[in-house]
């Protein structure tokens, strides 16, 4: 133990920093100094001591990658490999059909090959060079003795070589008929040889230097994409300083660190906005439609999206890929759901491609999904994907609503456990009560949940072993058009419902609830901004503006890229999908028609029926337990009792309208009378005429009287 200081020392702070000597500055522009082995400064940095060393050249070359861009990457070398084949495939397409331009052209050049080659030929055949000689000698007016002479040794020389040339020009012409006449005689693939030998050397004699025998085939890229022309789009969209009298050199510049490279049929670039311009990646996705104008394309055409930390980016880098037509025109791709058995809803269900070709799929477990847009854009269609999943699952329960009433939705009456088709009052009532029934539900399974031991169920959702032990099928909620029903009902009704379906998206996915809704005017009145703004995946086709995209994709979004107002009208089936704060793709989506989604219909029921877990409206089906059985409905009786799903009665100019919603090519023109004939021909016989609804008489049917028209035996299968 040490003993106490007899006596403070007091330090004087003025003095202590007067003595402290400050460590030097360090350069950061030139290399460390070297470690002193004996002091052992410096010791534990690597440095290469450069100066008088003669390896200095090597150890000083930067460590750049061995491969070009193109071939460091499987798929990078795919791409181009294939870029190629199209490449040759075109080259080929384009000469095939220049084929009898090329053809005649041969023939002119060799024609032209043959004069050359005969007035070549010619004074030699006929000692022009004698006859020359000869004619200037005779041309003097006086001939010295020596000139006689050698004009006579002349004329004598020219006479002995014309007569020789004469008799092998006519050997070399009888030997050129016979073989032109032993060539007429052949087989036809030996003369076009013997031709094409003929004629090809005479056609190389006969070009000229600026004659080309194939035209100049020039591939169409729309998009030629280099450093300098990125460089002058961003200074064009204010993205990077411009002149300003400055020399050129010292003027900002991206620096790219990929490309600009061809990439399948576009080019990519990856680049990062140069530091001191304030100028971001965010900045850059904000002026998609400039940059696009300034590269002379479309800004459909535009793919661009952040570079993130996890995959080496920063605030800064941007990757662009720009295609070189509009991506996303074309024959559409049918879904791999058409021949799937099964699937499994735990899965990311298949959705669709990029501009790319990149598959994209979605996950919806623990999800709830908005779909909105303009009409006849293929929002349904697009929405039935999802659906379809669920339908390959017999553990997948399905509740629908549809608000039009048409034949989109009708095939899921032989799968969904609740129905309700179209908003009239008795559809309003039925849809409330399934929305009652979806929350008594909700709060029976999340009771069940926090029961169960935390070995079982570890973090207080559903699980697949939940779902088969427990029978606890994943609930997938549909609803389309939700803006007919908010329009459709009191304001009291309307309040009540879209508190129930906020419970429903915002706790359900806990408890295996899936929500699926889409509207065609996503604006404050038909679906609310409390109810968007919890759903977790967006997508929207075609809208008229970026406020409108904004209001189905998220307020922002626009700006972020995520605009689906830059869709044209012939991207029947394309649209923006959200998927979460920063992340968004343009989609191209797969195609899933009408009778291929009733086929996928009958399946899931098949499905369900095989499992025991065929319930609630599908397991009273007439129509589809008569196709089970198959016996046919007719189908003015089928599509009756769809109009009569919810009522017992109903007035005859409610049914027909009805009946128009469904299938208006089939009963648009349909009268009262009409109706009534084809009912009586399909074997519905009617107790009575009249049918008393809220107090009022008036003309119906009775829903009994048409489900007498049906064989007893369906009736009983079908539970009624």
């Amino acid at each position: 133990m040490t003993e106490p200081a007899s006596e403070a020392t007091v330090v004087s702070l003025d003095e202590h920093r007067a003595t402290r000597t400050e460590p030097a500055p360090i350069d950061l522009t030139k290399p460390a100094p070297p470690a002193d082995a004996e002091s052992g400064e410096g010791a534990g940095v690597d440095v290469v001591d450069l100066p008088g060393n003669p390896l200095a050249d090597w150890l000083t070359v930067p460590d750049t990658p061995v491969l070009p861009v193109w071939a460091r990457s499987w798929t990078s070398v795919r791409e181009n490999v294939t870029a190629l084949g199209r490449l040759t495939w075109w080259h080929t397409r384009y000469h095939f059909v220049r084929t009898p331009k090329y053809l005649f052209k041969t023939v002119l050049l060799a024609a032209r090959g043959f004069y050359r080659a005969f007035a070549g030929v010619w004074p030699w055949m006929s000692a022009r060079e004698q006859s020359a000689t000869v004619k200037a000698l005779r041309a003097q007016s006086k001939l010295r003795p020596e000139d006689i002479d050698l004009a006579a040794r002349h004329q004598a020389a020219y006479a002995e070589r014309t007569r020789s040339r004469r008799w092998r020009f006519g050997i070399a012409a009888t030997g050129v008929a016979a073989a032109a006449t032993g060539v007429l005689l052949a087989d036809p693939l030996l003369q076009a040889g013997i031709a094409a030998a003929v004629t090809i050397p005479l056609a190389h004699l006969g070009r000229g230097e600026e004659t080309r025998l194939l035209d100049q085939a020039a591939p169409p890229l729309r998009v030629d994409m280099s450093a300098q022309q990125l460089n002058e789009a961003l200074r064009a969209a204010g993205l990077l300083k411009s002149g300003g009298g400055k020399d050129e050199k010292d003027l900002p510049r991206v620096s790219c660190t990929m490309g600009p490279v061809r990439d399948g049929r576009g080019w990519s670039v990856i680049f990062d906005m140069p530091r001191g311009g304030g100028k971001t990646a965010s900045d850059v996705l904000a002026k998609r439609e400039v940059i696009a104008q300034e590269l002379g394309v479309d800004e459909i055409q535009v793919i661009m999206s952040r570079v993130r930390a996890a995959k080496g980016g920063n605030a800064g880098r941007v990757s662009m890929w720009v295609a070189d037509d509009d991506p996303y025109l074309g024959t559409p791709n049918p879904s791999p759901l058409e021949k799937a058995e099964r699937f499994s809803i735990w899965e990311p269900v298949p959705f669709g491609q990029d501009a790319r070709g990149t598959r994209i799929s979605v996950p919806v477990m623990w999800q709830s999904m908005f779909f909105g847009g303009l009409p006849r854009r293929g929002k349904t269609f697009t929405q039935r994907l999802l659906t379809a999943a669920g339908l390959l699952d017999p553990y997948v329960r399905h509740y629908v609503a549809d608000g039009k009433g048409g034949a989109d939705w009708m095939p899921m009456k032989a799968v969904a456990h609740r129905l309700v088709m179209g908003a009239e009052d008795d559809a309003i009532e039925a849809l409330k009560a399934m929305l009652a029934e979806l929350l008594a539900e909700m709060e029976r399974r999340f009771a069940l949940l926090r029961d169960l031991p935390t070995s079982v169920c570890p973090e207080g959702k559903l699980t697949p072993e939940i779902v088969a032990r427990y029978n606890l099928p994943v609930i997938f909620v549909t609803i389309d058009e939700l803006q007919e029903y908010f329009t459709a009902m009191e304001r009291e009704d309307r309040e009540q419902v879209i508190n129930d379906l906020c419970r429903i998206a915002r706790r359900g996915p806990a408890a295996g609830f899936v929500s699926n809704f889409a509207s065609q005017r996503p604006d404050a009145e038909s679906v609310p901004p409390k109810l968007r703004e919890i759903i977790t995946i967006r997508y929207s086709t075609q809208v008229v503006d970026r406020t409108s995209s904004d209001m189905v994709l998220g307020k922002g979004k626009a700006a972020q890229g995520a605009d689906a107002s830059v869709l044209s009208e012939e991207h029947k089936g394309v649209g923006v999908l959200v998927t979460g704060p920063a992340s968004y793709v343009t989609v191209r989506a797969d195609y899933l028609d009408g009778p291929t989604f009733a086929q996928l219909c009958r399946k899931g029921r098949a499905l369900r029926e095989d499992a025991g877990q065929l319930t609630g409206d599908a397991a009273g089906d007439v129509t589809a337990a008569a196709d089970a059985a198959g016996i046919t409905v007719p189908a003015i009786v089928s599509d009756v009792l769809e109009v009569m799903r919810h009522s017992p009665r109903m007035f005859t100019t409610d049914l027909l309208a009805g009946l128009v919603n469904i299938d208006e090519d089939t009963y648009g023109d349909y009268n009262a009378e009409q109706l009534a004939a084809a009912l009586e021909a399909a074997g519905v016989k009617r107790t009575s005429k009249q049918v008393k609804i809220s107090g009022s008489n008036g003309a119906g049917y009775q829903r009994r009287d048409i489900e007498a028209a049906v064989p007893a035996e369906i009736l009983l299968s079908a539970g009624r």
